[in-house]
């Protein structure tokens, strides 16, 4: 773990018995010094700090909004934990499907069990599933031993609303419907010291007739480019050599801005921040991917040669009652054109199968998509029916057993279309990113290249973090084993 604090703020000098600030983030901080004299008293008691487990559900929004969760609670005096049998709990929960809400459910009876054992552990739960009316209402009929909910739009909050549930009995609910605010430096505790994801946006505004995600995350909003290149720029005199820039859409950045800013201008910018090394993104919608962006992309020694472009589906049909606004040729053309000027890049999607009205026919559409755009990897779901979102009122459902079909069928194309994907790069030398020692084998080394692609090498810990060129010797599927060059 790598925490960096963006405020360097002694929190033993926050007087907090004067009045609380108005202004954020001192707001937050102040209650950070707050929620450290409950942590004293409790060491005093107990003999020890208090432990906290920050578990994360869901996309890379949620896990970067996880670190921040993490670096608040280290900030405020408690001791880092995996161990869901600790003093205060944190789920950070997703509910784009309803299988991420039935695990949540499960968990929480595990944690309830916990909590009998030691009655002082707090238990709170935030993130998407909280903006659902639906949830809220469970949990406090059925899971009324949780401590604290909040929602996605006043995370930054945390730090009072610990604080709260410190001093309080019973449960605490503070959701908020919506904002236009946006709070950064904050503590972020990272999960790894050398690369790092950046919001550069919040929310979405393109309302996919299946997703959620515009309802519980609120209008789109970006960031200032100012405030963006200054987190990058502290990161990267921090170590960081790799950043991914976060948003449920990035292709749609800057629209939100007084001063006409894009995503294109945006990456230009970021690229020229001496000592950073690579730049990935995601999500990007195709209907806004620009010729623009096409040429910052194929320009870049930074960007890497890895597009994420969810596709959803290959029929047009189904694309229209998704409400995409692209079409099965114009993602074509999008990708054709992507290719000729970018011929190394490697291009990954999103797939549902068995969304209301799909039929065997648009099935084969998709199953053509794959095949016709070689995908070096696919995420494949099946549909999800979510309460509130259009798509849930259709009448036309897919019968399980028949997507369940479609999807095994889907999925071996997918998987086929990958691993002769990925088998092209055999023989060659590039460059690798190292992240971790390999979880199986403590003698390797586990790298990531630009194009996303993994490959294990002989090394040790000396070497994460470093960049370095290596053989891709052979080809096991999805990731290569190899060995390092020197040049």
């Amino acid at each position: 773990m790598s925490r960096k604090m963006y405020n360097e703020i002694d929190l033993n000098k926050i007087d907090v018995s004067a009045e609380p600030p108005t202004g954020e983030p001192a707001r937050q901080y102040y209650f950070m010094a707050k929620c450290r004299q409950w942590v004293r008293a409790f060491e005093q008691k107990n003999g020890r700090r208090p432990t906290a487990c920050v578990t994360t559900f869901g996309c890379q929004m949620n896990a970067r909004d996880s670190e921040k969760l993490a670096g608040i609670l280290e900030s405020a005096g408690y001791e880092s934990t995996d161990n869901e049998n600790a003093d205060f709990v944190i789920y950070n929960t997703c509910t784009v499907r309803d299988n991420a809400n039935q695990r949540v459910y499960g968990r929480l009876g595990e944690l309830k069990r916990y909590k009998k054992q030691n009655p002082q552990m707090k238990i709170a739960l935030c993130g998407c599933m909280m903006q659902e009316p639906s949830v809220i209402e469970k949990l406090k009929k059925s899971y009324s031993f949780v401590d604290l909910i909040f929602g996605t739009h006043n995370i930054y909050k945390f730090a009072e609303l610990l604080c709260a549930s410190q001093e309080a009995k019973g449960m605490i609910i503070d959701i908020w419907q919506d904002t236009d605010k946006i709070v950064e430096n904050l503590p972020v505790e990272r999960k790894y010291p050398f690369k790092s994801g950046i919001n550069i946006m919040f929310g979405c505004n393109n309302f996919c007739s299946y997703c959620i995600v515009p309802y519980v995350r609120g209008r789109e909003r970006s960031r200032e480019p100012e405030e963006i290149l200054r987190e990058i720029e502290s990161l990267v005199a921090d170590g960081v050599v790799e950043v991914m820039l976060l948003g449920q859409n990035v292709n749609s950045y800057g629209k939100t801005l007084d001063k006409s800013v894009n995503f294109a201008e945006l990456l230009r910018r970021v690229e020229k921040i001496e000592g950073l090394k690579r730049i990935r993104f995601m999500t990007s919608h195709p209907k806004d991917l620009s010729e623009e962006l096409i040429q910052v992309m194929k320009e870049s020694s930074k960007i890497c040669r890895h597009l994420h472009l969810p596709l959803q589906s290959g029929s047009t049909r189904i694309l229209e009652r998704m409400n995409r606004r692209y079409t099965r040729e114009q993602y074509l053309d999008l990708v054709r054109r992507i290719r000729k000027e970018i011929p190394d890049i490697a291009i990954t999607t999103d797939i549902i199968v068995g969304f209301p009205g799909e039929t065997p026919e648009d099935l084969e559409e998709t199953i053509d998509m794959v095949r016709t755009v070689e995908y070096d990897n696919a995420f494949t779901f099946i549909y999800s029916k979510r309460t509130g979102t259009p798509a849930a009122a259709m009448e036309d459902q897919v019968p399980a057993e028949e997507v369940r079909r479609g999807f095994d069928k889907l999925l071996k194309v997918v998987q086929d279309t990958a691993r002769s994907q990925v088998a092209k790069y055999q023989g060659k030398v590039m460059e690798a990113l190292i992240e971790e020692i390999n979880e199986n084998d403590t003698s390797m080394v586990t790298g990531r290249l630009s194009n996303n692609v993994i490959v294990h090498i002989p090394g040790d810990a000396s070497m994460i973090g470093k960049m370095v060129f290596v053989s891709l010797d052979e080809c096991h599927g999805f990731y290569y084993i190899g060995h390092l060059v020197d040049f």
